[in-house]
């Protein structure tokens, strides 16, 4: 009987040293935030005596289950060649107690399983709340503060009844680097700062508490904001006269400028330019540049003498011809009375004896037989008549009608056809002051 003893004793001592040759793993360690874990290990290569490649697995199971005979453990990782393994969406219940294990394999070959027991509830880490946002409410701040956020983007709220948050605020002016704060704590998503100042710049960092396990969260990054208030009307006319100055340099400066580049332009480029022959005796044409010759003082400046006389006008008054008599032998007949064209060859009167073009008369003549007075249009050959001279001589062919017409009632010698004459002539008069009439429109 001790003979066998002995045999097997022998028979499982290599065995029990080829597995003493595999190390196990070391310094289990969670990381965790939230609902987030993470399993890691340390592991020294140069313990490995095959040199091949090392692998681990890591599994977990309910702390209530190990009393059971039969143990049903899950597996999380499988052969991996990391150092860690990442249990978060292993479906770990918040407030539930777990037992984690690791063990490590190498040519076929396990290493003893490592433990570690884990309660999230207790454990896990507890994060600051996602988000924060400031907005003032006249002299008072209103901070928004967002729940931690879970693995599936849930509120921590929902596994942390009790959760609350503990929120730092202190002046810009009075502490600016916040040594001494002033705090606020609250359950609420939504908190009012009070106490503050208007018109003043604060600043405010958030963190989470668990008390029942004494959990803190970091603080999150400070954000300031400016409270509001009542406008003091001295502001209210700084800004109107700062708006003022800023309104007034927007006009003034382009008019300014604009007025400057006007000034330059006409002084080094006016647009008027001084005559050749004037330019001439500014610039030394002789050496062929354009700079202006320099008079000396002993230099003297020579010009003829220039006379500057008014044009003369020279007036010229023209006489009408005198009047010749009518022949003795003038006919009684009414009959005979009548108007010719100017075509007559033999018609005699008053013409106009000047040569310039582009005038008008009116030329009143009586026949030489005395018969009968004729009317002739001519055309005047210069302008520059004027109205008076125009009435001056229709007044003189008026007196000359009216003339010739006493001088027919007086060679009748009072016959019995005297009538009739007068008719006739009459009617000569008539037409002549007619076409007065127009000359003088």
């Amino acid at each position: 009987m001790n003979v066998g003893f002995a045999l097997v004793l022998l028979w499982s001592l290599p065995i029990t040293n080829v597995l003493a040759e595999l190390p196990v793993p070391q310094n289990l360690t969670l990381l965790t935030l939230n609902t987030e874990y993470l399993l890691t290990w340390d592991w020294d290569r140069e313990q490995t005596t095959t040199g091949n490649t090392v692998t681990f697995t890591a599994e977990y199971m309910g702390k209530y289950k190990m009393q059971r005979k039969k143990k049903n453990w899950s597996r999380v990782c499988e052969r991996t060649i990391h150092t860690h393994c990442n249990f978060t969406g292993s479906d770990l219940h918040y407030l539930g107690m777990y037992v984690l294990r690791v063990r490590a394999s190498a040519d076929g070959l396990n290493s003893d399983w490592v433990l570690k027991d884990f309660c999230p509830d207790k454990d896990a880490a507890l994060g600051p709340p996602s988000r924060v946002e400031l907005a003032p409410v006249g002299n008072l701040l209103d901070v928004t503060i967002s729940d931690p956020l879970t693995s599936t983007q849930g509120s921590m709220k929902e596994h942390v009844l009790s959760l609350y948050y503990h929120i730092l605020y202190w002046s810009l002016s009075d502490d600016p680097r916040g040594l001494k704060p002033n705090v606020v704590n609250s359950n609420n998503n939504l908190v009012t700062l009070p106490e503050l100042e208007a018109w003043t710049w604060y600043c405010v960092m958030v963190q989470s508490r668990y008390d029942y396990y004494n959990k803190t969260s970091g603080y999150t990054a400070p954000q300031c904001m400016q409270t509001e208030g009542d406008t003091q009307w001295r502001q209210i006319f700084l800004y109107f006269l700062v708006s003022l100055v800023v309104c007034f340099l927007l006009v003034l400066l382009p008019y300014t400028f604009f007025r400057f580049y006007r000034v330059l332009k006409h002084t080094f480029y006016p647009t008027i330019q001084l005559p050749a022959y004037i330019q001439e005796y500014l610039c030394d044409s002789s050496l062929g540049s354009e700079m202006p010759i320099l008079l000396t003082p002993e230099s003297e400046l020579c010009c003829d003498n220039l006379s500057v006389y008014a044009e003369v006008v020279l007036l010229e008054i023209h006489i009408a011809p005198p009047f010749t008599a009518p022949p003795s032998g003038l006919q009684h007949d009414s009959s005979r009375h009548s108007r010719q064209g100017s075509e007559g060859s033999g018609d005699s009167g008053v013409y106009s004896t000047e040569e310039a073009p582009a005038s008008r008369v009116l030329v009143v003549g009586v026949s030489q037989s005395g018969e009968t007075m004729k009317w002739r249009r001519s055309s005047w050959r210069r302008w520059g008549k004027s109205l008076e001279t125009k009435e001056f001589r229709m007044r003189e062919l008026w007196m000359c009608a009216s003339e010739e017409r006493w001088r027919a009632r007086g060679a009748l010698g009072g016959k019995t056809d005297t009538l009739k004459l007068m008719t006739s002539r009459l009617k000569d008069i008539t037409q002549i002051k007619r076409h007065i009439s127009k000359v003088r429109v």
